[in-house]
């Protein structure tokens, strides 16, 4: 039972880091070409949102949620998120405290910058 459970986490956090690969190479260019034709620093200020603009994208396929005052969004991971349909519950709305719950492991936190879109405003 043991191995078996080990052999799913290990699975599990193995697509994690293949996920993130696809992520970042397919996402390389853009960002360097986005930051060379910015050359004024008021453009490379984050961009804000109110929380019922975030709470529009709500749906699986338009899907946005607030992690410390940060928003990010997070459609393009939805279907590969490894707990499933438990990323819904605060689809559109703050997702702090599930997102620091013990189930995540450390590699999420690096993760989840790669999604980030803007600063909530009060």
């Amino acid at each position: 039972m043991i191995a078996v459970i080990g052999l799913l986490l290990g699975f599990l956090v193995s697509a994690l880091f293949l996920i993130q690969g696809k992520r970042r190479s397919s996402n390389g260019g853009q960002e360097k070409k986005q930051q060379s034709s910015n050359d004024d620093p008021k453009d490379l200020k984050p961009k804000s949102y109110s929380k019922s603009e975030v709470a529009e994208h709500n749906k699986r396929d338009d899907f946005w949620i607030i992690i410390k005052d940060k928003v990010y969004d997070v459609t393009s991971y939805v279907e590969e998120h490894p707990g499933g349909d438990a990323i819904l519950d605060h689809a559109g709305d703050d997702s702090t405290d599930g997102f620091f719950g013990p189930q995540h492991a450390t590699r999420v936190f690096d993760m989840i910058e790669d999604f980030y879109i803007g600063q909530l405003r009060e």
